[in-house]
Parts: structure tokens; C-alpha cells; sequence
């Protein structure tokens, strides 16, 4: 996450003959461990008896949102749940819980133990500051899981795009490909300092790119336009800041005929405004993407 993936299906409104539907309370969670793993991203390792209502999801972008909430009781449901209308109720008025979404790195379902990866940015945001002071045992909701994206078996060639909020879901994306796997997985990140090994097969070749502070996304945009072309049919995943995502989604789809149900292509944050700005427009932005490509004659 890393922000933000798409969250997890809230309540919809009955217009547009859309069904009314509710996502699951979240459990509580403890803080086990955190390890920094490079100056800008911690590990930030949940869990506790109270997260055995967790259940996980199998895509390679499977992702949990992070609920931020001031001191306070946390009442359970039936299904040993905290019940989020009890506890917003609670709030004063004016106060709401802030999500940030996060790619599940792993989960363990025998140790009921969660792995998030959390970018930082020094004292910026919410959940960065609160992953760089953990000591162990905080308290923390989770929702979820969601996730709609797994590496296909049946593409020639995988391409990979992202920034440090996409690289926990590359970084799961590349152990999950068989060992015959060939492609290219292109990573932005502030700099050399932040580069980690990661596991991938030999047929697949890791970029790092490092960001131009002035104008993030950039560079990886220019690195994935410069690539050599593959033959056979392309499987990619483009995800990161939004600006970036459009640029290379546009190139996909329209320059080289990259097929949508061979592309997850999503703006996890958007340079300029905060994750609750974003959540408000995403779906604007998404309806102009989706446009554009209609315009050109592709469904």
C-alpha cells in the first residue's frame, strides 16, 4: 500500500440498480515486530489470538487496510470482530478512522502472524510515522483482505511497473511466478539505499530506478517506454503514483495493444493530495483512463 490499493468493497449505494454491500468488521491486531528494511520502507509484522477471524487472499496483490482510531474501547461482535458502528459511534464528532492500505506480504495463518510492508517518508503521512516508533504490542485494525491479481501462467512475457508502494506486490508477484518465468520488473525508489534483494527466476530481470524528487514517476516511466518490446503476449502490472500509472497504461494499451484482461494497471496514491483526496477522485480518474481508451476503439 504503500498505499493505496483499491480498498476492499464498502458500503454502495442502491443507485444505478448496484446491490447494497458491507465489508466484514476488522479485527484487532498487536504489533509483534518491526524491522527497518531500508531508511524508506518497515516491516511491520501483526497479530495476536484476536486476529484468528482473519482470512486470507490468494491473489498476489492481496492487500488489508490499516484503520488509524484515537485511544478507546474496541468491542467485539459475535464472530470475534470489533464492531467498527460501535466504535464510530464512540468517536467525537468531527473525528473519522483514516485507512491506508498496505499489499500483504505474507500471512500465516498457523502463527496467525501478518507482514505489511509500510513506505516512510520522514514525518509525512499517517501511517509512516506510526511504523517508524514502533516498539511492539500497539494496537491496530485491519480490514480486509482484498485483492483480483495473480501473475498469469499463460502470458509469453511479464512486464512489472512500480514505485516503493507497488513493491511489496512485485516483490510477491515475482516468488509466485514458475521458474521458466521470462520478463521485466522496473522499480522506482529513492535511491540506491533502498534497492532489496528480491527473489525472482533467472528469466526475469530486475531495474531498479532511482526517483527524481522533483518529478516522481518520471524516470520509470521513461526506463519502461525504452524497453525492447518482447514478442508473444505481455501479462503486465502497473501500479504506483497516478500520474505514472496513466502514462504507461496509455503506452500499453494504445501503442502496443496490450489486451485489459492482460493488464491490472491501478494509481495507488496521487502526487499532490493526500490518500483521502485520492479515495474521492480515484473514480473520476478511472472513468477518464477507461475514455481515452474507448475513444481509440479498445474495449
Amino acid at each position: 500500500m504503500t498505499t493505496p490499493p483499491p480498498g476492499p468493497a464498502g458500503d454502495r449505494d442502491l443507485s444505478g440498480g448496484r446491490e447494497a454491500r458491507r465489508r466484514p468488521h476488522p479485527v484487532l491486531a498487536h504489533v509483534l515486530r518491526a524491522e527497518r528494511l531500508t531508511p524508506g520502507l518497515v516491516r511491520v509484522v501483526l497479530g495476536g489470538r484476536t486476529m484468528a477471524p482473519f482470512v486470507a487472499d490468494a491473489h498476489a496483490d492481496s492487500y488489508v487496510k490499516l484503520l488509524f482510531l484515537p485511544p478507546g474501547e474496541r468491542p467485539l461482535t459475535a464472530d470475534g470482530r470489533v464492531d467498527l458502528d460501535a466504535v464510530r459511534a464512540a468517536l467525537p464528532a468531527g473525528v473519522a478512522p483514516r485507512l491506508r492500505a498496505y499489499t500483504v506480504r505474507r500471512f500465516d495463518a498457523d502463527a496467525l502472524e501478518l507482514t505489511v510492508d509500510v513506505v516512510v517518508h520522514g514525518d509525512e503521512g499517517v501511517a509512516g510515522p506510526w511504523a517508524a516508533r514502533l516498539v511492539g504490542g500497539e494496537e491496530i485494525l485491519v480490514s480486509g483482505p482484498g485483492g483480483a491479481w495473480s501473475p498469469a501462467t499463460d502470458v509469453d512475457h511479464h512486464l512489472l511497473v512500480g514505485d516503493a508502494s507497488a513493491l511489496p506486490a512485485i516483490a510477491v508477484a515475482l516468488e509466485r511466478m514458475p521458474d521458466d518465468a521470462r520478463g521485466v520488473a522496473v522499480v522506482e525508489v529513492d535511491g540506491p539505499h533502498d534497492e532489496l534483494a528480491l527473489t525472482a527466476p533467472a528469466g526475469v530481470e530486475l531495474r531498479w530506478v532511482h526517483a527524481d524528487h522533483a518529478s516522481p514517476g518520471r524516470r520509470l516511466v521513461e526506463t519502461v517506454l525504452a524497453l525492447p518490446w518482447p514478442d508473444g503476449r505481455v501479462g503486465a502490472f502497473v501500479h504506483g503514483e497516478a500520474g505514472a500509472v496513466k502514462e504507461v497504461r496509455r503506452y500499453l494499451r494504445l501503442e502496443r495493444g496490450v489486451a485489459r484482461e492482460d493488464l491490472s494497471a491501478s494509481g495507488y496514491w496521487r502526487l499532490g493530495v493526500d490518500d483521502e483526496g485520492w479515495r474521492r477522485t480515484k473514480r473520476g480518474w478511472v472513468a477518464q483512463v477507461e475514455q481515452t481508451e474507448q475513444a481509440a476503439g479498445l474495449a
